[in-house]
């Protein structure tokens, strides 16, 4: 006989996000960076952190699953002992050790929140699309831009076709019109991601390509995408820690080039024997 195994709750609120009202999506994000908050403080208190009602924190939990506040408190504690680092960060962890030291702490709290989110089947369906797709089209503005060309560039070692948007001197008008509803479209959305994101996600699902989005947010405007993988990237520095965004890409690079069987393997062989002839390497 298999027993179910309940949803843990930080899934539960990544799975929530593209359907909560606005208020609610404040509180969530509260609680995503700050996880930890909802064992140690109160109904009350969570509202006032993140400046929300009571009524929106009650219907927030409700809307995750949870029968009341406490329910909630309760799933956090058992999945705190249970060993989930990220439930142990709060706007109030002590900043313990060196700056080495902390960085390695979120790299790994954001690792186990993002890898706890991803299902083999999701990954290899979307890589097996790649692979049978005429062209791929891997986006990204901003930061998200590094992570479009280093997933394209790895899949171009297997798959004859990829292009890597935007291109210097072209506008997007211009590469976009090539656009084929046999196509994949891959749209890296890091915040703070601009407006033409959405664009490109509109003129994908116009053009009736299929489309993946990697974000580290809500992204509500990107509901309609066939994937949607979820990297976190929290981090008490400076700078969003994009450890996670860059494991999912390596992590999606790796399996399209494992399934992509006699193919891949004969344009690997066709790239090494170009490398011999140019002398590149």
């Amino acid at each position: 006989m298999t027993v179910s195994t309940p949803k843990p709750f930080l899934a539960r609120v990544s799975d929530a996000l593209p359907d909560l009202h606005p208020s609610e999506r404040k509180l969530a994000e509260l609680v995503l960076d700050f996880p930890g908050e909802m064992a140690g403080y109160t109904a009350t208190e969570i509202a006032e952190l993140a400046n929300v009602s009571n009524a929106t924190v009650s219907r927030f939990v409700r809307r995750i699953g949870y029968g009341s506040f406490d329910e909630a408190r309760r799933a956090v504690r058992d999945e705190q002992q249970a060993g989930t680092a990220l439930l142990r960060m709060s706007a109030d962890t002590p900043q313990s050790g060196g700056a080495v030291a902390r960085h390695l702490m979120a790299s790994q709290q954001n690792l186990e929140l993002t890898y706890g989110g991803l299902d083999d089947t999701v990954i290899d369906n979307l890589a097996e699309a790649m692979i049978a797709a005429p062209r791929v089209w891997f986006v990204g503005f901003r930061a998200g831009q590094s992570f479009a060309q280093y997933l394209g560039w790895q899949c171009s070692q297997v798959l004859p076709l990829v292009t890597v948007l935007p291109r210097a001197g072209e506008t997007l008008a211009e590469s976009f019109a090539s656009l084929d509803a046999r196509d994949v479209v891959f749209l890296v959305a890091l915040r703070r991601k601009p407006k033409l994101t959405q664009a490109v996600a509109e003129a994908t699902k116009q053009a009736g390509a299929a489309l993946a989005v990697l974000a580290d947010g809500p992204t509500p405007d990107l509901a309609g995408a066939d994937w949607h993988l979820t990297s976190a990237t929290s981090t008490t520095a400076p700078l969003m820690n994009h450890v996670s965004s860059m494991a999912v890409c390596n992590l999606i690079g790796a399996r399209i080039i494992e399934l992509s069987g006699a193919a891949g393997r004969a344009r690997m062989a066709a790239i090494e024997e170009s490398h011999r002839r140019f002398d590149e390497l």
